[in-house]
């Protein structure tokens, strides 16, 4: 089989990986397809490096990879290319904000998940990636989004209709892409970006072919080239079927 595109980037929860958590048999077959085509298969996720690597070493990834919702780009597993930190004062305000609120809280250090219930107070003390909210306030949340907003120095997407992921501004899926397009030499137009929330938007729109899992956020099937099957139907084997491999 024949490829149309180089790079296929994957988002992980709600698009690779079904409710379960796992990647389905025909899912890991299509991409084995896929990767035996030539199609560099890069993992494109909100997550740590650490949450992620597990399901890179399962489908035997060597390509370079995006984490924290392109706060890393990694050349390979285990190899870091780049880091984008946050602003600790940004995090400071972030975090009493979600005091003020009473709202579930987490954030991403370089090496620990934190949140409300494991909260030490160390900003300082430590390198920041992601700060994120959760909330099914939707009036809340609409107050938190202004806050943000007028804080500056962010990018505010989300993950689930329920919450906000906040990383540096200018850091998201779809500049995390174009490092590893400069990577491996290939342009944006050979790639195909896959995602179901708004922290795939960006990547959708400007990769060279945007698709959106059944399962997607109302406006990220607005804005996307294809919708495909659910996360619990094999979307992913149907993107590489359907729209990667003649």
């Amino acid at each position: 089989m024949i490829a149309k595109y180089r790079l296929l980037a994957l988002d992980m929860d709600g698009t690779l990986l079904n409710d379960e958590q796992q990647i389905t048999p025909k899912t890991v077959e299509w991409i084995k397809k896929a990767m035996d085509a030539g199609v560099h298969v890069c993992l494109s996720t909100g997550r740590s490096s650490r949450s992620a690597m597990p399901y890179a070493e399962q489908l035997g990834l060597e390509t370079p990879m995006i984490m924290v919702n392109g706060s890393e780009v990694w050349r390979a597993p285990h190899e870091l290319y780049r880091r984008s930190l946050m602003d600790m004062m940004l995090v400071k305000r972030m975090h009493e904000i979600a005091e003020e609120y009473g709202i579930w809280f987490w954030a991403y250090s370089v090496d620990e998940v934190y949140n409300r219930d494991n909260w030490d107070g160390d900003i300082e003390g430590r390198e920041w990636l992601k700060f994120g909210y959760s909330t099914e306030d939707d009036e809340i949340r609409h107050k938190l989004l202004m806050q943000l907003q007028d804080l500056g120095g962010l990018e505010i997407t989300n993950s689930t209709p329920h919450n906000l992921e906040i990383n540096p501004l200018g850091v998201n899926k779809a500049s995390g892409i174009r490092e590893v397009c400069k990577l491996l030499g290939i342009e944006m137009s050979q790639v195909v970006a896959v995602g179901d929330s708004l922290n795939d938007l960006a990547a959708i729109q400007q990769s060279g072919f945007g698709v959106a899992m059944g399962n997607a956020q109302e406006v990220v099937k607005q804005e996307a080239d294809a919708v495909v099957a659910t996360n619990n139907n094999d979307g992913i084997a149907e993107v590489i079927e359907k729209y990667i491999l003649i």
